[in-house]
């Protein structure tokens, strides 16, 4: 059985032995655009739709001569990926849309991020593309060129500017560039391709942003996880790139913010019950690239509809400390980490008992702090609040 790639410029695509195969076929399989390339075929077309398992069971029953065809590289973004797993085929691929629309842009793309918004959120994409000084999306109909401008204008990502390939070596085959202005309000095919390129450099913050930065509730300023102890409590949360992560009572943000930044392949989920503070995490997931979810609820409602996660930071309990941790503990994913922030002895002594009774393990690190301050000439040091820092983990689990 063989999966052979094909252009939008159909049979032109093709390379002779790849047409004789189809010729000598008697199932050629594929999308209803990439059949109607071979109106004279005399054998049975078999028309996929619906999902991808359906098919592989109709073909792993067929005992005739199969083709299958797809556009471009199958193996990219493409079919081919989940029926090389599960039937005996053999690839032949075309060109991806995206070498095409480099090709037309005259840019080299080796060095480009590439990704795809067709038929999948476009949540998250923030804190995947920053930075990037080339990037390349695959859209759809829903998440097209005007949409993919305003979601980039909202995280303020002016320092693009795009090219979007049309309907590559079709009929009505067009490229240009343009301003995300411009991309916003302009038509474009359905069959595009998008590449953003950096014209300035925009600004970057490492890891540790300063607690000034962050949009704060005023005049309550300082309801933040102070930027030493959130570098603490981010290592302690042992995260991966692709990691899903909680932050309970998130407030300003900012370790959200930061876990996305360190895990920018996964998914930050965020849940805050006074409405001001959520409002000033809305603002800081702009003003620092970071697309996460964040809810309007007490935990532990609202968790339930989050998927697992990896890791789990909570930065206030709300007085439900033990409901809450029990949840926590059932959800954790294996190999996860909680890392839970406490202030007063009281609730250091409610949180290591809640997760020795769900078997979990504890680390503590108290960190005892101070920040140089200058006086006159001279320098003199001022005390932040001494923090527990509470890692907890399954007994079972390797954590050394």
């Amino acid at each position: 059985m063989k999966l052979i790639g094909i252009g939008d410029n159909g049979q032109e695509s093709l390379l002779p032995q790849y047409e004789q195969w189809i010729e000598d076929c008697e199932v050629l399989v594929g999308g209803e655009r990439v059949l109607e390339f071979f109106p004279n075929f005399t054998g049975e077309k078999m028309l996929i739709k619906g999902g991808l398992s359906a098919l592989v069971e109709r073909l792993s029953a067929e005992t005739r001569n199969t083709v299958i065809l797809a556009s471009g590289d199958p193996l990219f973004y493409g079919i081919g990926g989940y029926l090389a797993k599960k039937l005996d085929i053999e690839v032949y691929p075309y060109m991806s849309s995206v070498q095409l629309a480099f090709s037309k842009m005259g840019e080299s793309w080796q060095d480009a991020y590439v990704t795809s918004i067709h038929g999948r959120s476009m949540k998250g994409l923030a804190q995947r593309i920053d930075g990037k000084k080339k990037v390349a999306l695959l859209t759809d109909a829903e998440n097209n060129p005007n949409e993919l401008a305003r979601y980039l204008k909202h995280f303020g990502m002016t320092e693009y500017r795009a090219f979007v390939a049309e309907n590559l070596q079709g009929a009505n085959e067009k490229f240009g560039w343009y301003s995300l202005d411009e991309l916003e309000m302009a038509d474009f095919s359905p069959l595009n391709v998008v590449i953003l390129q950096q014209t300035t450099v925009p600004k970057r913050y490492a890891l540790g942003i300063d607690d000034e930065e962050f949009s704060q509730r005023k005049p309550d300023k300082g309801l933040i996880t102070k930027k030493e102890i959130r570098v603490l409590s981010l290592q302690a949360m042992q995260l991966q790139k692709d990691s899903i992560v909680w932050d309970v009572g998130t407030c300003t943000g900012s370790m959200a913010i930061e876990a996305g930044k360190l895990a920018p392949e996964g998914q930050i989920f965020a849940v805050e019950k006074n409405a001001p503070d959520l409002d000033n995490c809305l603002q800081n997931q702009q003003k620092f690239r970071v697309d996460i979810t964040a809810i309007h609820s007490k935990a532990p409602v609202g968790l339930e509809n989050f998927p697992d996660p990896d890791a789990i930071f909570i930065g206030g309990t709300g007085g439900e400390m033990v409901e809450l941790l029990q949840l926590c503990c059932s959800r954790l994913k294996a190999n996860g980490r909680i890392v839970l922030n406490a202030a007063t002895i009281e609730n250091l002594y409610k949180a290591v008992e809640a997760f020795k009774s769900c078997g979990f393990a504890v680390d503590i690190l108290q960190a005892q702090l101070a920040r140089s301050k200058p006086i006159l000439d001279m320098t003199r040091f001022v005390p932040l609040n001494p923090i527990y820092i509470i890692s907890a983990y399954r007994k079972e689990e390797n954590h050394e």
